[in-house]
């Protein structure tokens, strides 16, 4: 039978219609579908990134550190902001869409009749762009909770769990310790798991213990000093190294790098890594949409802060930089959010909303949006068709001194990065 030839954006397509729910968290069909490939076990170092926010910073920062202590670099995350490439990366460079085109047509060949989601997709197409690339180092960033996301299909070196909030809890359980022992399923017997904070629920130790893995724990086995200037000291087993401040804005970037170094210095012979080359590293970082500031006559800030958690690292941000004037935001959410939990936390810190429609399969309108709310924003509030029609409001009623905030998704952070021409 001769293969069906497709575009890019046809294949695209056919991911989302292929398989019957958008998500649906198991390992069986992407496992069958990764063995077929010879993609299992897969080789060379690889380090699993999970948590409820932080794992995309860190699973960029360590990539990037990785690249240079000379290392050959492959990091897949999700989602992306505006192009699907952004996804998969090796040494910094994205795949082109010969390419993506190319791995897709490998999986179509072997996939015999097996359906797979949009993600489980990506996910092999990502080792498989990977292992042909001649990396030696991979940094996986976990879709969605741990145990049962595609990205457990490899058994990872080094795992860090940044953090654990509540989010997604149709699919992860309506506790922390149901929701911990879900991310905690990245773990593997006797390796290592680097925790970038020791305020994780029991059941997460409680994993670690149950497989021995030699843990890691931010405050008790690694920690950092800052100085005023905003250069800092990390300090581990392995001895101090004196390094700029992330690249990344906010003080959670602290949080997140040392989590990426204590992994870093765990894998085989990256412990006396120099301090000029991990400095090199960590400017190098390059992420947009976290806490990203366009200073101008209207400051704009963007943020994927997209539950209540992240939210609260958005308000600390804004309390830090505070508005000369009105602070406007543009939002737009999804549908399996926590839209009351975010509003109650940004309310008091915004004087005007514009609140955006998402035309994606999980995308709310912005009057479903307003009613989910709650009646948390205060102030006066606007419903817009979607963000370019947000981000032109905002930028039409705000003046010199103003602010203008974008958060909510990454389908209101990319657009808005669009919008402004930066992206």
């Amino acid at each position: 039978m001769t293969a069906v030839r497709r575009s890019l954006p046809e294949w695209l397509a056919f991911q989302q219609r292929l398989h019957p729910r958008s998500i649906e968290l198991g390992l069986e069909r992407v496992r069958a579908v990764a063995q077929r490939l010879g993609l299992l076990p897969f080789g060379g170092r690889v380090v699993i990134v999970g948590g409820t926010n932080g794992k995309g910073s860190t699973a960029t920062t360590l990539a990037s550190l990785l690249t240079a202590t000379g290392h050959k670099s492959g990091l897949f995350t999700s989602p992306h902001l505006l192009r699907y490439h952004e996804r998969i990366r090796v040494d910094g460079r994205t795949p082109g869409d010969a390419e993506l085109v190319a791995a897709f047509e490998q999986i179509e060949a072997v996939r015999d009749g097996q359906s797979l989601t949009f993600f489980e997709y990506n996910t092999l197409a990502a080792l498989l762009w990977f292992r042909e690339q001649g990396v030696d180092c991979t940094v996986l960033e976990v879709g969605l909770g741990g145990r049962l996301d595609a990205t457990n299909i490899v058994d990872a070196d080094v795992a860090i769990l940044c953090s654990v909030a509540f989010d997604h809890t149709e699919w992860l359980g309506t506790t922390l310790e149901q929701i911990g022992r879900e991310k905690a399923g990245i773990f593997r017997p006797g390796r290592a798991v680097v925790l970038a904070t020791g305020e994780m629920p029991a059941s997460v130790y409680e994993v670690a213990r149950q497989l021995e893995c030699p843990l890691q724990v931010a405050g008790r086995d690694f920690d950092w000093q800052l100085s005023a200037d905003g250069s800092w000291t990390f300090i581990d087993q392995f001895g101090a190294v004196s390094l700029p401040a992330p690249a990344l804005p906010g003080a959670i970037q602290y949080r997140n790098t040392a989590a990426a170094l204590a992994a870093l210095r765990l894998l085989p012979g990256l412990s006396a890594v120099d301090a000029v080359r991990l400095s090199a590293g960590l400017k190098a970082v390059h992420l947009p949409g976290r806490l990203q500031r366009i200073p101008g006559r209207v400051e704009w800030l963007l943020d994927v802060a997209h539950n209540e958690a992240a939210a609260v690292q958005l308000v600390e941000a804004l309390s830090d930089l505070p508005a000369v004037c009105r602070t406007v935001a543009v939002c737009g959410m999804l549908e399996d959010k926590d839209v009351a939990g975010v509003m109650a936390r940004m309310a008091p810190h915004i004087d005007h909303w514009i609140l955006c429609t998402i035309a994606e399969a999980r995308g709310l309108s912005a009057a479903e949006l307003q009613r989910r709310a709650g009646g948390h924003p205060q102030g006066t509030i606007e419903l817009a068709d979607d963000i370019e029609q947000g981000c032109r409001r905002a930028a039409a009623l705000t003046t010199r001194g103003d602010r203008i905030v974008v958060f909510g998704s990454f389908h209101a952070v990319g657009p808005a990065l669009q919008w402004l021409g930066l992206y």
